[in-house]
This record gives C-alpha cells, sequence and structure tokens, in this order.
C-alpha cells in the first residue's frame, strides 16, 4: 500500500501550524473554536474548515462501538476525520468542491501525513467508502456492497461449522486435519473476499479490504455482538431505555 502526497494542515487564522480546537454542542457532536485549512498538492485551492456552528459540526471518527478496540474515536487521524466530514457535506467547508469518492482519498492520505498507521488508514478509508457506496443511493452499488459482505459472511460460517465438522460443504476444508483446515480456512478468507470484490469496479480495493477484515474477523465480532447486547440489555433494565441520541433519561437530574 503506497500513499503519494506531501499537503498539509494549518492555522487558518495565522498560516502557522495547526491548532484543533473543538467545543461540545451536546457531548457527541462538536464544533470548531478556530478555522483550519488543508493543502493539497492535487487542489489549487486549501481546503478551510469554518467554526460557525449553524454550517459545520463534526461527531470526530465516526466509529461504531463494536470496533472502537481497533479503530479508536480520536488519535493522531483527528484533523484528518474532521476535515474529511466537512468535505462531504455539502456547505461546510471552504474552497473547492469535491465529490465523496475524492474526499474518501483525501481522508486516507491526510491520515497517513499525521503519521497514522498505513494498515489502519486503509482500514478506516474501506470504512467511509462503505458509506459513500450507501449514501449515493445507486441501487447497483448498494445491491453490490450486500451481497458481497453477505456472501463473504456466509462463507465464514459455513468454514466455521465446516472446521467443527457439523457440516461437509466447503471443498478446501474436506476431511483433513484440523492444522490444514485452520490454514486453508485462512488462506480462502482472502481469497474468497478478494475475487468477489473485483464486482465493486473503481472501489474493488475498498472491497478487499472491507471483505478480508469481516472475513479474518468474523468471530470476534460475533463474540462483541453477544457482549455488547448483553450489556445494552442489562443498562435498560437497570437505567431504563434510551432517547434516539442514546441517552438515558430516567436518571437526569436526580442525584
Amino acid at each position: 500500500m503506497t500513499e503519494v502526497g506531501s499537503g498539509e494542515f494549518f492555522d487558518a487564522e495565522t498560516g502557522g501550524l495547526l491548532r484543533l480546537e473543538l467545543r461540545s454542542v451536546d457531548g457527541r457532536d462538536f464544533s470548531l473554536l478556530r478555522r483550519f485549512g488543508y493543502r493539497s498538492p492535487d487542489h489549487p485551492e486549501p481546503f478551510v474548515v469554518p467554526t460557525d456552528l449553524d454550517t459545520f459540526t463534526t461527531d470526530l471518527a465516526s466509529v461504531p462501538h463494536l470496533f472502537t478496540w481497533l479503530v479508536p474515536v480520536s488519535g493522531e487521524f483527528l484533523p484528518a476525520a474532521v476535515l474529511h466530514d466537512a468535505l462531504v457535506r455539502p456547505g461546510s467547508h471552504e474552497g473547492p468542491a469535491v465529490d465523496r469518492h475524492e474526499a474518501d482519498r483525501l481522508f486516507r492520505t491526510a491520515m497517513v501525513e499525521l503519521g497514522t498507521g498505513r494498515v489502519r488508514a486503509w482500514l478506516m478509508w474501506a470504512a467511509v467508502t462503505l458509506g459513500t457506496l450507501w449514501a449515493g443511493r445507486d441501487p447497483w452499488h448498494r445491491t453490490r456492497l450486500v451481497a458481497v459482505l453477505g456472501l463473504v459472511a456466509l462463507v465464514g460460517v459455513l468454514a466455521t461449522l465446516d472446521f467443527l465438522d457439523v457440516l461437509d460443504v466447503l471443498p478446501w476444508m474436506g476431511d483433513r486435519p484440523w492444522q490444514q483446515e485452520l490454514v486453508l480456512g485462512a488462506v480462502f478468507a482472502v481469497l474468497v473476499p478478494s475475487v468477489l470484490a473485483l464486482s465493486w469496479g473503481r472501489y474493488w480495493q475498498a472491497g478487499v479490504i472491507s471483505g478480508v477484515a469481516l472475513a479474518l474477523l468474523l468471530h470476534v465480532t460475533a463474540v462483541l455482538l453477544v457482549l455488547y447486547g448483553g450489556y445494552q440489555l442489562l443498562e435498560r433494565w437497570v437505567s431504563g431505555p434510551a432517547d434516539r441520541r442514546g441517552v438515558r433519561t430516567r436518571d437526569l437530574g436526580g442525584s
């Protein structure tokens, strides 16, 4: 994975080094206290993110709770995440207009330039690309997205059942020593998503990364889903239901 770029973040007020200053709006969304910008060698003008609360707010890195162990909500990549939020929301930045595909690419490049590890940067890029495909409302893109990820998950479940000798359906598993089945399972967890991802066209790289990540993390995700679901049930029982923002309102104002 290579990344070419010599962009830089800067303070829009002074032109000096970046100062990212945020103010909490409601504990989930944030507005900027100070404008900042990003110069990309691929665009003639810099991108500037405003401080106007009515124009722009950010939820930082939009990471599902299940995966914050792998990708935290904030980190060295935070300016890139805030920039990406501004670029994908019409009227939320000053500078060149870009489509979501280019905004996603800039997000990935800027993360690497900020010192984010390339594996994490490409994982996060693949994740926002899934959002771009879904947000585009193109039925063909959505169908391919659901079909590929659904097939990867199905093959992963079948491979697990085959490994446990509950079923015998996948030819690469078969009746082999468990060590061989484990190795072959890992090989096809990479091969199957990579082949299926070719159907995504220009987004094939995001398809490969998403599919392989899903295949390799399927069992971890299943365990986390069970644990997280149990936590949510316990929290609802102890603290009452949450509103649409996820806030438990029963104890608001209590001591």
